[in-house]
């Protein structure tokens, strides 16, 4: 006798219409927990809420196009983020299973929501795409992909192998995308042709960029510095456009791009344009185009060729600035860049060796 065993359901195509009411968030949610692995939820704006979406993992989002499917939050709402991972919502410990997010504009609405620092959309899933999203107005940040919970608990595993590329994302409070990692689990992303203007900090902040690839980003009207990579190891970061940098009213040293580097293993740092289109306004402040800060441990090593910096001819600017701080030292491979306009064209520090290569 044959066992006859019940079909897995299959995965369907979930129509979500929205009525721009404060219920739509409860629309939502409602079909997102009665959905099944594999289903499309397809929702239509525009939409109106007042709690944050949750992303359930091996399911998909998207609007039609993201200009006719607008999710606002509402004035006073005061969220942490418009979506979100279930497992973040839930202060999980483990990263959720993969979502994919496309096709959406969130509108943060930031002027009617002073009391939180809301974020666009917050992933704490691996293998997991954002895409073709327009992100606007967030007190906080555009996208936060983060290895810590929603009660501030780090996750104990790893939060690899996901996507974030095509994005629009302007008027961030903080960072156009901020990627949070106090230990060592989000790694291997990408990070691809996104355009993020006016961040009040920095248009891209990555505690760790290990194994990502960052290519590609048009980066404008940026308070601090316009692209942090910590941590690189393995780390392409290429063909990057920064307008500008340090344009907001906040004292420090800010670069157009910003990065440490690990021991082990190395990374490249090529093609990319940093300029200032906006000048360097604050005078309390000092302007280093390209910087490798510091080697957390060991002896780094990283490819900077084929860059082009064009500052605005201020005497304290550097155009290169290669330091080793606290590791043992730093070669960096340094050719086939072009600088003009910096008051020092490239500083090299005491324990960096510079060389052109092979």
């Amino acid at each position: 006798m044959a066992l006859l065993l019940p079909l897995p359901a299959l995965a369907a195509q979930v129509p979500v219409q929205c009525n721009n009411t404060t219920t739509d968030d409860e629309t939502i949610n409602a079909a997102v927990a009665a959905s099944a692995v594999g289903d499309e939820f397809v929702i239509s704006g525009p939409c109106l809420i007042n709690a944050t979406i949750r992303l359930r993992g091996q399911r998909a989002y998207r609007g039609g196009e993201p200009s006719g499917t607008v999710i606002r939050q509402a004035n006073g709402a005061n969220l942490a983020a418009l979506m979100a991972s279930d497992t973040w919502l839930d202060a999980q410990t483990y990263t959720g299973d993969p979502v994919s997010v496309k096709n959406l504009t969130l509108e943060g609405n930031a002027s009617n929501n002073p009391s939180k620092a809301t974020d666009g959309l917050v992933l704490m899933s691996w293998n997991s795409t954002a895409e073709n999203l327009r992100i606007n107005h967030m007190r906080g940040s555009g996208i936060r992909l983060t290895n810590t919970n929603s009660a501030g608990t780090a996750i104990v595993n790893t939060q690899v192998n996901g996507r974030i590329v095509h994005n629009f994302i302007s008027d961030s409070g903080l960072h156009g995308v901020y990627v949070q990692d106090s230990a060592n689990s989000v790694t291997d992303w990408d990070l691809i042709d996104n355009w993020i203007a006016d961040s009040g900090e920095s248009a891209i902040r990555m505690e760790n960029s290990a194994g990502w690839k960052v290519r590609g980003n048009h980066l404008y009207g940026v308070g601090q510095s316009a692209l942090v990579a910590r941590r690189m190891f393995g780390t392409t970061l290429s063909d990057n456009y920064v307008e500008g940098f340090g344009e907001g009213t906040t004292a420090g040293t800010w670069a157009g791009i910003d990065v440490t580097v690990q021991g082990d293993a190395a990374s490249v740092i090529s093609d990319n344009k940093v300029f200032n289109f906006g000048g360097e306004p604050n005078a309390a402040s000092r302007y280093h185009y390209l910087s490798i800060g510091q080697v957390n441990y060991g002896t780094g090593f990283v490819s900077v060729t084929g860059n082009v910096i064009r500052g605005i001819g201020g005497a304290t600017s550097r155009g290169l600035s290669y330091e080793k701080g606290g590791g043992t030292a730093l070669t960096v491979t340094s050719t086939g860049n072009l600088v003009t306009g910096v008051g020092t064209a490239r500083h090299v520090g005491t324990g960096v060796t510079v060389n052109a290569g092979q």
